[in-house]
């Protein structure tokens, strides 16, 4: 048996997380893509952009841009990891209209630009343009809580609280 002091214990520490797009927010019921409206790949909520700009909704790390640039994966200080996925069959544009600001492995502030898109071309020529914000790892998450604005400021509207819980190893 280890020694008291070096066993594992849970840590939970409280995330904020903020819109990372401009435009009325949506539950994820609400997205016309399976996948996302019925909580396959995680929990979170969508948002209808007014504006085609992206930013970090964290301190954090940029995990995966996605080859077409429609969607980008950012990790949290706290081990949260989300995907912001814009729009629905955006994947079908090939990359046309959007334009990265950050690559994997870059360091993000809350509020800093990561991606642009051209709103007109998502509205030709996709399915639909909410943009889902998912929890990707919801197994680190104690609770969620979805706060409920009906339209939200890129970077500076809380959308979610979220309680992580991790394993921490015991320090004497």
């Amino acid at each position: 048996m280890l020694p008291r002091w070096m066993r594992l214990r849970e840590k939970k520490t409280e995330e904020i997380l903020f819109a990372p797009l401009s435009g009325k927010v949506l539950n994820m019921e609400a997205v016309p893509d399976p996948a996302f409206s019925e909580k396959k790949l995680g929990e979170g909520i969508a948002i209808e952009p007014t504006e085609g700009k992206v930013c970090s909704p964290v301190d954090g790390e940029v995990i995966y841009v996605f080859p077409t640039r429609h969607a980008i994966g950012i990790g949290s200080k706290s081990g949260l990891e989300l995907l912001i996925h814009i729009g629905v069959d955006t994947v079908f544009m090939d990359g046309l209209g959007f334009k990265e600001f950050v690559k994997e492995g870059d360091r993000v502030k809350t509020g800093q630009p990561l991606l642009e898109f051209s709103l007109d071309l998502v509205k030709q020529k996709a399915t639909s343009m909410i943009t889902p914000i998912v929890i990707t790892n919801p197994n680190q998450v104690d609770r969620l809580e979805i706060l409920s604005p009906t339209l939200a400021q890129m970077g500076t509207t809380p959308v979610m609280k979220i309680s992580m819980k991790t394993k921490v190893w015991r320090t004497p």
